[in-house]
Formats: structure tokens, C-alpha cells, sequence
């Protein structure tokens, strides 16, 4: 990732939060955190990794909830953002915390063992 990108990624992951924690209405978006945003180098796409709060259930119908609100999420961003083109956005669920915790909690198990 270049540098314009990088600046890119770090402003739209701090819109997003702030689109998604106050203007999306959905009652299905639940407490969503914006982890990480990707753009491509041509500024054409980006990956916006989300941490949701709840079992699987919930975290499904918060990630089409937002997947609904992409296209408004889009607006927005062109809107706070001056870019010629809004990236095209796409949500994925980010399993980083659960995944550290499933090793911690492993560790752990393998230090009382001893």
C-alpha cells in the first residue's frame, strides 16, 4: 500500500465509524468497530474489516445490514471525503480478537498442564 492510499484508508476508517455508529439506522447493525480498511492502490476499492460484538447469529445480520447500507455508507464517505471516485466498499468480519483469545486461552490450558 502506498502512502496516498495508506492516508486514504486511515481517513475513511475514521468516517466510517462515525458513519456507522451514528448515521446508519438499521436495527440490525449492532456494536460494530472498524478495525482496518484496505484500498486497492488505485483508490477503486476497499476492504473495511469489522469487529462485531454478539454470537454468529447477530454478527450475520449485521454484516448484511451493512452490506443494505453500502450504497449510502458510499455517500456519505464521498461526501466527507474529496477523492474523484469513491472506493467501492466491501465488509468483511474481522476474527482477529476471537482468534487471539482461542490461542491465549489454549495457552494457558498448556501452562497448567505442566
Amino acid at each position: 500500500m502506498n502512502v496516498r492510499s495508506h492516508r486514504v484508508a486511515e481517513q475513511m476508517k475514521k468516517e466510517l465509524s462515525d458513519i456507522i455508529g451514528r448515521k446508519v439506522k438499521d436495527p440490525r447493525v449492532g456494536f460494530v468497530t472498524v478495525t482496518d480498511v484496505r484500498v486497492t492502490g488505485d483508490l477503486q476499492q476497499a476492504k473495511v474489516y469489522v469487529s462485531i460484538l454478539g454470537d454468529e447469529e447477530k454478527k450475520e445480520a449485521t454484516l448484511k445490514a451493512l452490506g443494505k447500507a453500502t450504497g449510502f455508507i458510499r455517500s456519505e464517505i464521498g461526501a466527507r471525503i474529496r477523492l474523484r471516485k469513491t472506493p467501492e466498499i466491501l465488509f468483511e468480519v474481522d476474527d482477529v480478537m476471537e482468534k487471539g483469545n482461542r490461542i491465549d486461552t489454549l495457552l494457558h490450558e498448556l501452562h497448567r498442564e505442566d
